[in-house]
Parts: structure tokens; C-alpha cells; sequence
């Protein structure tokens, strides 16, 4: 019994070695460094693929403060990333403090193997970069330019006053002139967010740049992107004669035209629907539909097509003649100088069948006397109309 006892024993103690040496045999990652910026913190690492030889790869980092390794009781380090394919790990979750002090380690795990910790000491105000102003604004007046600084955040937007009291400002300002090669800047430092450039020059591009700053361990940020702004003054009596003098050329060039073209405009439009001239009662009565329509019409569009006659002659009614009802054909015993006794038509009546309107034309001619005696002797002899006249409406001369 003993002797297997010493013989387990034996074996135990190999394999504690065995394990030893197998997890000393992974490399752990590389290269352990710190990306800051105000109160954000995230550790970076390198790792070699070849070592892994086409194996999945994880990574576990841990942080704890500096004192409670010191102390004599029992710790327990804060997770921040476990079992990671990423070589990086964000230690928001860890609640790192910005004045205190931290130890920071990470491993490497490839299936049950896992290498050494590698330890790093992490003190944010010591070794976090401080960032610029979130904002920076400017406002010119007379001789003055005033510049707004917003202070950098944190992680949780707070001032960065709240963890840092003696952070200020340093504003870089010029006189901006594209001839000018080399100008030199000024420089004022200021603690609050709100400070005034004097005695700049009226009229004048300045440019302004900003950035914060921490003596007590000589950190700075980078500055913020130039802006530039014209500095304001009483504007010159030159100037204003110009500019009254363009406004008059642009009211003559461009108003006065658009006006005259807006005027015929309308009269062109009120002459065309609001004539001046206008049609007589009778016209007015005929030219609109039995319902009062406002719309002109010569004809309703239901009434039917009317009857025309092959010929229509219409003379001037005289007096001292009587008018032939019917065809009357006239005969001249002279000889072919003299003319037709006369001629006769007569235009039957027509109907409308929507407007029940009759119309009757009527007209004749006959020769005049004196053409009738101008003739040698000529004699005029009628024949009494005929009682049916010819269904077309015409007369006849012979």
C-alpha cells in the first residue's frame, strides 16, 4: 500500500510538471500597450497567427487596483473581456478612476492551453492623453474677437474640469493675409471658456486655433482645426455711396422692366377678355343659348342641319317697282344690245326646328326704264307667271 502511494505521488507530480511545461510553451500576447483619451481606455496587443496554426485563439484581460495587491487580504480581480477573439479589450466595465493607480494583465488561451500573464501598471492621470475642446466658437465685433471654448468630455459627458482642476487653455490666433508668407502667431492661455482677442485691427480675417493643456505632467492635446473671421468697424462713407448707387442701377436695369412687362401684361389680358368695344343688344341676344349660357354660339348643338337652296340672289327693293312672287320670264324683240327685262327669285321659307324661328327672303330686279327706252324701239312683252314654279328656286331669263 505504501509503495502505491509513492508511486501515485510520483505520477501526480509529473503530470503537475507536464502541465507546467505545456502552459509555459504558449507564447502570451505581445506588445501590451494602452489607446487613451480622456476617460476612455482600451488595451491593445499583438499575437503572432503562426503560433496558433489555423487554431481559434481567445484572450482574457483583468484589471485590479495597485493597493489591493498590497495588501495582505484576499482580491479578486474585475473581468474585463473573457475569452475575446479581438486583441483588444475596452476597460469602461473595470471603473477606473482617473487619479488612481491599476495593475492590468492579459493572457492567451488556444483550447485547454493558456500562456503567462502579462502585467501592466496603468495610472490614467499620468499616462491618459488629455483631448481638445469638444467646440470652439467665435463671434467678431469692433476691434474685438471673442472666442467660446467647450471643455473635453469624458466617457460620460462631463467636463473633464471635473477630473482634471488645473486644466486650461492655450489660443493661437493671427492675422490672416494670403500675401503675407510668414506671420507670427499669438499665444493667450486662459482657464475659462470665454476670452476676448484685443486690439485687432477693423475689417480684418483673423484665425483662431485652441488647445488644452496640463502642466503637472506636461500633457497637451492636439489643437483644434483653424477657423477665421472677419473682425467688424464703421463701415466706410465710400462704401455706402457704392452700395446706394448699385441698389438705384439695380432697381432701373431690372424692377422698372419687370414692372412694364407685368403691365402690358394685364392690359393685353383685361383688353382680351373685357373689351372695350361691344356688340350691339340684337347680337348679344343671338349669339347666347336659351338658357342664359355665358358661352357665344351661332347654332344649338341639337338642332338639325338646315336646308340651303342651290341659289340665293338678293336686290335692292325699289319703290316704284312691284316684286315678281314667281318667275317671270321676259323676252326683248331688239337685238342682242339690249339687256334682260328682268329677273325674279324667291327664296322659300326655312325652319328651324330649335329655335322656331321663319325667315323669308325675297328679292327682284327688273331693268330700269331708262335702259328699256334706250333701245331703238325696243317693246317689252311679259308672259303671266307660271302657277307651279321650278322646285330649285331659280328664275329663268330669256
Amino acid at each position: 500500500m505504501g509503495s502505491f502511494k509513492h508511486i501515485y505521488r510520483g505520477h501526480f507530480i509529473v503530470l503537475l510538471c507536464w502541465l507546467q511545461y505545456v502552459r509555459a510553451g504558449l507564447p502570451p500576447p505581445q506588445n501590451v500597450h494602452l489607446i487613451t483619451l480622456n476617460t476612455h481606455y482600451t488595451l491593445k496587443w499583438d499575437w503572432d497567427e503562426s503560433i496558433s496554426n489555423g487554431q481559434a485563439v481567445s484572450f482574457s484581460a483583468q484589471c485590479i487596483g495597485k493597493f489591493k495587491l498590497e495588501s495582505k487580504k484576499r482580491h479578486k480581480w474585475a473581468v474585463a473581456c473573457d475569452n475575446t477573439a479581438y486583441k483588444s479589450c475596452d476597460l469602461s466595465g473595470c471603473g477606473i478612476h482617473y487619479l488612481g493607480v491599476y495593475v492590468l494583465r492579459v493572457r492567451a488561451k488556444i483550447n485547454a492551453n493558456y500562456s503567462n500573464w502579462v502585467l501592466k501598471e496603468f495610472c490614467p492621470d499620468k499616462h491618459a492623453v488629455i483631448g481638445p475642446p469638444s467646440k470652439v466658437d467665435l463671434d467678431a465685433d469692433e476691434s474685438n474677437l471673442s472666442v467660446y471654448v467647450v471643455d473635453p468630455l469624458t466617457s460620460s459627458n462631463r467636463s473633464m474640469k471635473n477630473e482634471i482642476s488645473k486644466l486650461y487653455y492655450n489660443i493661437l490666433y493671427w492675422e490672416y493675409n494670403v500675401d503675407t508668407q510668414e506671420i507670427k502667431p499669438q499665444i493667450l492661455n486662459s482657464k475659462v471658456s470665454m476670452v476676448t482677442l484685443p486690439n485687432l485691427k477693423s475689417w480684418t480675417w483673423y484665425c483662431v486655433k485652441v488647445r488644452s493643456r496640463y502642466d503637472l505632467y506636461n500633457k497637451s492635446s492636439t489643437f483644434t482645426s483653424a477657423q477665421c473671421i472677419q473682425t467688424k468697424g464703421t463701415i466706410p462713407l465710400w462704401q455706402i455711396l457704392l452700395y446706394s448707387l448699385g441698389s438705384l442701377v439695380i432697381g432701373f436695369v431690372v424692377v422698372l422692366p419687370l414692372l412694364y412687362i407685368l403691365l402690358k401684361f394685364f392690359m393685353t389680358l383685361k383688353a382680351t377678355l373685357y373689351p372695350m368695344i361691344q356688340l350691339p343688344p340684337f347680337f348679344q341676344e343671338y349669339l347666347h343659348d336659351s338658357f342664359g349660357s355665358d358661352t357665344p354660339c351661332l347654332l344649338s348643338l341639337g338642332s338639325e342641319a338646315e336646308l340651303f337652296r342651290d341659289k340665293v340672289t338678293i336686290c335692292a327693293k325699289r319703290p316704284e317697282f312691284s316684286c315678281l312672287p314667281l318667275e317671270v320670264p321676259t323676252v326683248l324683240t331688239s337685238g342682242p344690245e339690249s339687256y334682260s327685262s328682268g329677273r325674279c327669285s324667291h327664296q322659300n321659307k326655312r325652319r328651324s326646328n330649335d329655335s322656331g324661328v321663319y325667315s323669308t327672303e325675297s328679292s327682284c330686279s327688273q331693268q330700269r326704264s331708262n335702259n328699256i327706252q334706250s333701245s331703238s324701239g325696243a317693246k317689252i312683252w311679259s308672259q303671266p307667271a307660271e302657277t307651279n314654279p321650278p322646285a330649285t328656286g331659280r328664275t329663268r331669263v330669256s
